[in-house]
């Protein structure tokens, strides 16, 4: 009995061991990923991009003495409105007062030297034509006589240089504007070149921006750019980028912009806060959902549908802009392709995939 029990678990692993070398026992099923998918195709319409920013003077003039002394008056304030030749400030005139009559005085004795000159010439050319002078006296007398002449000269111009340092006590806006800052207060004596008063000048006006540089590199040359005041959207001009600053900013990192407005109305003024709109062309750019990107060896990817054999494969693409809603490749992808937009994360290279949707192209 033991023998024959024995036997029966021999025969059962016989027959296991030739039912699994029977070479006509069909293969397990391959597995098919059900997966999203869409077509892609180019972008035909541009990017609006939006910016705050602020309005400021195109010309900002510092106003200073040229000379140095005490000022004893100042006639604006900041937000005041100035007009070309008026007055802003004033020094103490006494010191260039008195230095003017002076060189007036030295003009007056040297005017009275020039006429004594002039008619101790005419004697002696007198003299000399009935010869009752030497030629040494006549020539003598001419000498003085131009002597003098240079000094009369040499005596107005001193006189000019005094009434000009006299007009320089006076310090005159030369051009319409609004004070924006101020530098000095009556009773300071002031050195030449200090900035006085700053005078915004009427005219022109900018929208300045700070620009990312990704968009400082791909906005198109010269854009229109509509600025609008941000409080009222109604307040609107059109703009031109009329400077770009050429270092960028070392806490931001962004480059600043200077927009010139045409024709800014009233409401756009010094100081207020305003929006920028600027259109980017897509230049030609595939668009696809955000959710199609992967990643393959640190690069960026998406998975393309081969529509005949119904399979995936991992292709990298170059991205040129994406938000969170959708990418735009420069490269990668052509028109018509379709690509994995669902279920990217569990697909494998050569995998047959079942298409339970196919999206139409975003535009």
């Amino acid at each position: 009995m033991p023998s024959a029990a024995r036997r029966v678990p021999q025969a059962l692993l016989a027959l296991a061991l030739l039912s699994a070398c029977d070479s006509g026992a069909p293969p397990p099923a391959e597995e098919i990923r059900p997966v999203r998918v869409t077509t892609v195709a180019p972008r035909t319409g541009g990017d609006v991009v939006s910016l705050t920013g602020t309005v400021e003077a195109e010309t900002l003039a510092n106003l200073a003495f040229r000379i140095d002394g005490r000022m004893v008056e100042r006639l604006v304030n900041v937000g005041d409105r100035v007009t070309a030749g008026q007055v802003v400030a004033r020094l103490d005139p006494t010191n260039e007062e008195n230095n003017l009559r002076a060189r007036r005085a030295e003009l007056v004795a040297a005017q009275a030297r020039l006429t004594e000159a002039r008619n101790n010439y005419w004697r002696q050319q007198e003299l000399l034509r009935t010869g009752f002078t030497t030629r040494v006296r006549y020539d003598e007398s001419v000498r003085t006589l131009r002597s003098a002449e240079s000094a009369v000269d040499a005596a107005q111009a001193q006189v000019g240089l005094a009434e000009t340092r006299l007009g320089y006590t006076r310090l005159e806006a030369d051009a319409a504007g609004t004070v924006t800052a101020r530098g000095a207060e009556p009773g300071e004596v002031v050195q030449p070149g200090r900035m006085i008063v700053q005078v915004a000048r009427e005219d022109g006006r900018d929208a300045v921006f700070d620009v990312p540089p990704a968009l400082k590199d791909t906005a198109p040359e010269n854009p229109r750019i509509e600025v609008a005041l941000t409080m009222d959207p109604n307040v609107r001009a059109i703009g031109r980028v009329r400077e770009v600053s050429p270092r960028a900013d070392p806490v931001t990192g962004t480059f600043r912009v200077w927009v010139g407005l045409d024709n800014p109305p009233p409401g756009l003024r010094l100081g207020s806060t305003v929006t920028g709109r600027m259109e980017i062309g897509a230049g030609g750019l595939i668009e696809m959902p955000a959710s199609a990107l992967t990643r393959t060896q640190e690069q960026p990817a998406v998975w393309v549908v081969d529509p005949n054999a119904q399979t995936v494969a991992l292709r990298v693409v170059e991205v040129a802009r994406f938000d969170p809603a959708r990418v735009l490749l420069a490269g990668g992808l052509q028109a018509g392709e379709v690509v994995v937009t669902a279920g990217v994360q569990v697909l494998r290279p050569g995998q047959k995939v079942r298409l339970l949707g196919q999206q139409g192209a975003a535009r």
